[in-house]
C-alpha cells in the first residue's frame, strides 16, 4: 500500500504520537479491500490504530528483530463493530427506549441512558417520573433549548450532548483546548528498583499484571489486546456497574472482579494490587481518583516503574475535562454526527456506523502501554500516558470526503473469517472473527473466554 494511502497517513500520525521511530513505519503492510460505509476513513483508522499497536509491538521486541507487521483492513472494520459471534444464543440487548437522538426547540440533543443512573439523572431534568413510551420523552424534550437541557441533565448527574458542527467545536472553548492537546500526552515516571520482566518474543507480555480499570469500549479494547499477547488482565468494576450487553464482547482473556473504592479497607485492597502491577489502564474521569488520593504522582510511588495509561472522553483540559462522555456523546459534540446529516441530507444526526473514537483510542492506549513497557524494559523507567475520544475525533474528521460516503463496502463475511476455535463464553459457544494483525512470530490468543463482571476475586492469580 502507498505511503500517500490514508491507512498510512494515519499510521504515521498515530506512530508520531506514540513517539515511534518513524524509520520502522515501512514494516506495515495493509491488505483487504472495501470500507465502512461512512464519508470518514473509518476503516483506514481502524487498520492504522491496530497497525500502531502492532508496531509499538515490534519495536518492544528489540531493534534487531526482523518483525514484520500486516493488517487486515476489512476484518480489522468488522472488530471495531463487533468480534464475537454466538453460537445458538443472543447477546441481551440491555438499550432502553429513552436512549437516542431528539430534536429541539433549535436543534438535536443526544440523551445517554443505559446506565440506571444515567437515565434516571436525564428523567429528572425534563422533569419526568415514569414514562413508559419514547413519545413522552420527545415531547418533553422538544420545549428544551439542545444548550439549556444539556446543562440540565449534566447538573443532575448525567450524560447528554447537543449536536454541534464542527465549526462550531473549533470555535468552543472545548473543542480549541483538545485541539491544542497531542494525541498522546507523555510524562516521565519513576524509576523501579529492579527490572525483573524476561521477554518471550512468541508471548510478550507473558509474566505482566495489568489492572484494568476502564469501562464500555475504548480501554476494554486495550486491555483485551493485551491479554491476547499474554498479560494477566485484572479488571475491577464497583459493586454497582453491570454492562450486559459488552461483557460478552470485551471481558475476553480478563478475570473481573469488584471493588469500591470509596470504602477505606478495599481501597487499601486496590493499593496492593497496584504495588504489583506493570500497566495500570484507566477510563475515570480526570478527577475521580485524584478525588480519593491516587491520582498519577500517588500511584508511581505506589509503584515505581508503572505504564500508567488513560483516557477520558473530552480531553484532560479545558473546561469540559471533567465532564462524563462517550463515544455516541462525543460524536454529537465535536461536528461529526453534523457533518454526516448534512453530507446525507439527512432529517437527523448520522453518526459513524461503528464506536470508532472508542476503538481507535483504545488501539492508541494499547500502543501506549507497549511504548511504556518499551522504555521500563530498555530503562526501569515507568511512564504516564493520556488520551481523549475528543481528540481521537479530531484526527477522524481530517478524513472527511465532502463528496459523501465511500462507495466501496467491504464483501460481506464469510465463515472463512471466524477463527477455527470455539471460544466457550459463560453465556454459551461462540466464535470469533479471526485476528487481524499479524506481527511475525508473535501467537496472539487469549486463554480465558468471556465471562461476566464481578465473577472473579480482587487478587493477583500468579
Amino acid at each position: 500500500m502507498k505511503d500517500n494511502h490514508p491507512a498510512a497517513q494515519l499510521l504515521k500520525t498515530l506512530w508520531s504520537a506514540a513517539q515511534g521511530d518513524e524509520r520502522v513505519l515501512g514494516r506495515v503492510r495493509f491488505v483487504g479491500e472495501g470500507e465502512l460505509p461512512s464519508a470518514f476513513a473509518v476503516t483506514d483508522l481502524a487498520a492504522a490504530s491496530m497497525g500502531a499497536a502492532g508496531l509499538a509491538l515490534c519495536s518492544l521486541l528489540g531493534a534487531n528483530t526482523q518483525a514484520f507487521v500486516t493488517v487486515d483492513r476489512r476484518l480489522a472494520s468488522f472488530w471495531f463493530a463487533q468480534s464475537l459471534r454466538p453460537q445458538g444464543w443472543r447477546i441481551e440487548n440491555a438499550e432502553d427506549f429513552v436512549i437516542g437522538d431528539y430534536p429541539t426547540v433549535d436543534g438535536w440533543i443526544r440523551l445517554h441512558t443505559n446506565a440506571p443512573h444515567h437515565r434516571a439523572a436525564a428523567l429528572r431534568a425534563l422533569g419526568l417520573t415514569a414514562p413508559t413510551a419514547r413519545a413522552a420523552v420527545a415531547q418533553a424534550v422538544a420545549t428544551w433549548r439542545a444548550d439549556a437541557l444539556e446543562a440540565a441533565v449534566l447538573a443532575e448527574g448525567g450524560c447528554a450532548a447537543t449536536m454541534r458542527s464542527w465549526q462550531d467545536w473549533q470555535a468552543h472553548a472545548q473543542g480549541q483546548a483538545v485541539l491544542s492537546e497531542p494525541l498522546l500526552d507523555w510524562q516521565p515516571g519513576l524509576l523501579m528498583a529492579q527490572p525483573t520482566w524476561a521477554l518471550n518474543p512468541a508471548r510478550p507480555l507473558q509474566g505482566l499484571k495489568v489492572l484494568d480499570m476502564t469501562r464500555v469500549l475504548a480501554g476494554p479494547s486495550a486491555t483485551r489486546l493485551l491479554a491476547g499477547l499474554g498479560a494477566e488482565v485484572l479488571r475491577l468494576d464497583p459493586p454497582w456497574w453491570d454492562e450486559p450487553t459488552l461483557a460478552p464482547e470485551m471481558t475476553l482473556g480478563k478475570r473481573c472482579a469488584r471493588l469500591d473504592l470509596r470504602e477505606p479497607n478495599q481501597r487499601e485492597r486496590w493499593s496492593d494490587l497496584l504495588g504489583e502491577t506493570d500497566v495500570f489502564v484507566h477510563g475515570y474521569r480526570s478527577d475521580a481518583l485524584s478525588a480519593l488520593g491516587l491520582g498519577a504522582e500517588q500511584r508511581q510511588a505506589l509503584r515505581p516503574g508503572l505504564v500508567d495509561v488513560s483516557l477520558d472522553a473530552y480531553g484532560f483540559t479545558g473546561p469540559w475535562r471533567h465532564r462524563r462522555g462517550f463515544d455516541s456523546l462525543v460524536q454529537m459534540s465535536m461536528g461529526i454526527a453534523h457533518a454526516g446529516q448534512q453530507l446525507a441530507a439527512s432529517d437527523k444526526p448520522k453518526p459513524l456506523p461503528v464506536q470508532a473514537l472508542d476503538h481507535t483510542t483504545g488501539y492508541l492506549l494499547a500502543t501506549a502501554a507497549l511504548r511504556g513497557l518499551h522504555t521500563r524494559l530498555n530503562t526501569g523507567r515507568g511512564s504516564i500516558a493520556r488520551a481523549s475520544l475528543a481528540r481521537t475525533g479530531a484526527l477522524l474528521m481530517q478524513t472527511l470526503n465532502t463528496s459523501g460516503e465511500r462507495t466501496q463496502h467491504l464483501a460481506p463475511e464469510t465463515p472463512a473469517d471466524l477463527a477455527t476455535t470455539r471460544e466457550q463464553t459463560f453465556w454459551g459457544p461462540a466464535c470469533r472473527v479471526r485476528w487481524p494483525v499479524h506481527v511475525t512470530g508473535v501467537d496472539v490468543r487469549w486463554e480465558i473466554p468471556a465471562g461476566p463482571l464481578g465473577s472473579s476475586e480482587a487478587a493477583w492469580r500468579r
